[in-house]
């Protein structure tokens, strides 16, 4: 059984900074491409973020470029979104997944998510 579980989320000010983690368990993920997608109140989901197996390609949002980082640790099964200068739009609950091909929108498995939330 695969499980993603997100952690890391919860209250910070504008322009502040929160890193997320998701760690896989279930089978080895150093093969698999790994993402972050939000969910703002009242919208959509949305891609936030990919990274490539090895870890040597990064693919973002226009809205986070330059503020968000994404990586992995394939050695702990674990992908992370460190999230610097942090606007109120980014209010959002962060679900990570995991699936063999890159998507802008579709994955094999997904997280649960964890709520970040920006005050202004």
């Amino acid at each position: 059984q695969v499980q993603l579980v997100e952690s890391g989320g919860g209250l910070v000010q504008a322009g502040g900074s929160l890193r997320l983690s998701c760690a896989a368990s279930g089978r080895t993920f150093s093969s698999y491409f790994m993402a972050w997608f939000r969910r703002p109140p009242g919208k959509e989901r949305e891609f936030v973020a990919a990274i490539s197996p090895n870890g040597g390609t990064t693919i973002y949002a226009d809205s986070v470029k330059g503020r968000f980082t994404i990586s992995r640790d394939n050695a702990k099964n674990t992908e992370y979104l460190q999230m610097n200068s942090l606007k109120p739009e980014d209010t959002a609950v962060y679900y990570c997944a995991t699936g063999r091909i890159f998507s802008y929108r579709e994955y094999d498995y997904w997280g649960l998510g964890t709520q970040v939330t920006v005050s202004s």
